[in-house]
């Protein structure tokens, strides 16, 4: 609700901290005045969780809201924000598969095709609005991902030479990794009709076909929330197609994907089991994994040495190397 009104927005506009009648003054759509003693309760949940601010003058007068660092991710016009995905998130067709579980428990399935009959690419592709608010939520928090990855990650990229996009889409992540570091020759790699639609990007080469079959040579492989869409058998038979995709000697794979931590305390480690349930409602067996089935997958793919390096993001960066390293 916060989002769809764009209460940081409004609050953001006025520069400073403002009253519940200001927010409410400004919000756009209503045919009848805004019913602020609504919008007073859905606040006073909001500032418990520290998504914003209140501040009581001294002299009686109203409240002020303010914004915390966490609602400036809710800012609709910011290069930061993750508003196109909580709005995504929180349609209707996103949230019937949650209602499925039970049956996923009971029968086994997938939750988004027992709540709708087919899978969450078919329903998109037969949708153009759905469409649209599916791959803008998928692109903001890519962004907020690949800016995470060139602050976090500069002592990885700078030394490679070549870097191949394993699932690159269009190529959004791996022409800005060569607009930062352009003695990177770099490849975009994904299916074919999906490269089809790719712009042209300096220094990037744009290659079709089937990370299942095989994939193109580079000095390493990196790949952005791919793993997760697929089961332990799938990331085994790719992870050995990226081990014969790079070099022996100073070859690396660079997997970005969450790693749950079933002790962590850092802001985004209760995300990651959230993202864990999000698999279950959205995917077609995906999941995301703790660092001991990382582990596992590592190993069986050919790659027994990994380190995994914190990046400010969800996800995290899991740098791996062959076995004969």
């Amino acid at each position: 609700s916060a989002v769809e009104l764009r209460i940081a927005d409004i609050i953001h506009s006025h520069g400073v901290a403002i009253t519940l009648s200001q927010i409410a003054s400004c919000i756009n759509g209503s045919l009848t005045s805004p019913d602020i003693t609504t919008l007073a309760r859905i606040m006073r949940l909001l500032v418990r969780r520290k998504i914003f601010t209140v501040h009581h003058p001294s002299d009686g007068g109203d409240p002020l809201y303010d914004l915390t660092h966490s609602s400036r991710w809710l800012l609709h016009d910011s290069e930061q924000t993750l508003a196109p995905m909580i709005l995504m998130e929180n349609h209707p067709w996103l949230i019937a598969p949650w209602h499925c579980f039970s049956q996923c428990v009971k029968e086994c399935g997938i939750a988004f095709k027992k709540a709708h009959g087919r899978e969450i690419w078919d329903l998109a592709s037969g949708n153009p609005e759905f469409n649209k608010l599916f791959n803008d939520g998928l692109a903001c928090t890519s962004k907020v991902v690949t800016s995470a990855i060139l602050s976090g990650y500069k002592q990885g990229l700078s030394s490679i030479e070549s870097l191949v996009d394993v699932g690159g889409g269009i190529g959004g992540l791996i022409s800005e990794i060569v607009k930062a570091y352009p003695h990177i020759k770099g490849v975009n790699f994904d299916l074919p009709h999906v490269v089809l639609a790719a712009p042209a990007y300096n220094g990037i080469f744009h290659v079709g076909g089937d990370m299942f079959h095989a994939i193109p040579n580079a000095n390493a492989v990196i790949m952005k929330w791919v793993l997760h869409d697929w089961g332990d058998e799938d990331c085994i038979k790719i992870l050995r197609n990226c081990r014969k995709a790079i070099p022996r000697g100073n070859g690396k794979v660079i997997i970005v994907e969450v790693v749950v931590k079933a002790e962590g305390s850092g802001v985004f480690d209760d995300l990651g089991f959230i993202f864990d349930l999000l698999m279950i409602a959205h995917s077609s067996g995906g999941k995301e994994r703790t660092e001991v089935e990382w582990k596992k997958i590592l190993e069986e793919g050919g790659f027994s040495r990994y380190k995994i390096i914190d990046i400010p993001a969800l996800p995290s960066i899991i740098e791996a190397y062959p076995d004969d390293q």
